[in-house]
């Protein structure tokens, strides 16, 4: 006769330990959560300070912009004229069109473009494979600043100085959204395109039907920071164009500044608009922007 006690299951005996420290946590000391509560309130004010100052700034009159000490309720009361005086040009109208097809050009050509890259990276062997892919991922550590002289002498040489292209094409290259892309596609188990091989399916269809669909999170991550990228890009479209008919609007920004000198409830009301859409951006896709600061390792860019 066998003396041995019967043991509990150890699931049980998992989710019980489970739910205890659970317990444990939630019984933690209200100072504690107090003090982890005001923390992130005050980091949350910090960080928020300077596009209030801004926003209170742009509904105040000119005259009392500069008032000392400075007042975040003006005495006359808040006003939109600043916002007026800005919408009245049709200039800022015509950048904001610039921005919007540039940023949307950019963020699709280089979605496609990296997607392919990476997908080449990822499943076909050919000679110089490894070679590419270091150069690919050396690339990421170039800084920008220091193809800009190349880039523009390419630009002359094309007679692409002055147009939309001559913005669009450099900024398509993206070495960390193909490495990023290639890692990912890389998780993707091959038997599901071996399958459709089997089916008769190509590369090109297997990529657009099997691979695509299946990488929505990450492409959908990958274009929202190459958008906003685009959309704040102020170098190379500075250097590049001179025609005001084609400035986005952080070149069109400086000229704003220049031209209305120190009137700064205007140059705020034009910042404002400016950063609008991608306020509306980021609370459109938030989720997608967090789980892609977590997934790619962008939150720095």
């Amino acid at each position: 006769m066998s003396t041995i006690a019967p043991q509990a299951p150890a699931p049980r005996v998992a989710r019980k330990e489970a739910t205890d420290r659970r317990s444990s946590a939630q019984r933690s000391p209200l100072g504690v959560r107090v003090g982890v509560v005001t923390a992130l309130a005050v980091v949350a004010l910090l960080w928020l300070a300077p596009l209030l100052w801004a926003l209170d700034t742009s509904l105040k009159l000119e005259s009392e912009t500069t008032a000392v000490p400075p007042q975040w309720i003006p005495e006359s009361g808040f006003t939109l004229e600043a916002y007026r005086s800005v919408l009245a040009s049709d200039d800022l109208i015509t950048w904001f069109v610039n921005s919007t097809v540039i940023s949307v050009a950019v963020t699709l050509l280089t979605v496609l473009v990296s997607a392919l890259a990476a997908y080449g990276f990822s499943r076909c062997e050919f000679r110089g494979r490894g070679v590419l892919l270091a150069l690919t991922v050396a690339g990421i550590m170039v800084p920008p600043q220091i193809l800009i002289v190349p880039l523009y002498r390419q630009m002359i040489a094309m007679g692409l100085v002055d147009t939309y292209w001559g913005v669009i094409l450099p900024q398509l290259v993206a070495p960390a959204m193909v490495f990023i892309l290639k890692k990912f596609f890389d998780g993707i188990p091959r038997e599901l395109e071996e399958a459709a091989r089997v089916d008769g399916a190509g590369s090109f269809r297997i990529f657009w039907q099997i691979v695509l669909p299946l990488s929505r999170s990450i492409l959908a991550a990958v274009a929202i920071f190459v958008f906003i990228g685009a959309w704040n890009n102020f170098l190379w479209p500075f250097i590049v164009t001179s025609n005001p008919d084609l400035m986005t609007l952080p070149v069109g920004l400086v000229t704003v500044q220049s031209t209305f000198g120190v009137r700064y409830a205007q140059v705020m009301a034009a910042a404002i608009l400016a950063g609008l859409p991608l306020i509306i951006v980021f609370m459109l896709f938030q989720r997608q922007i967090i789980r892609g600061v977590a997934t790619t390792g962008l939150g720095g860019q």
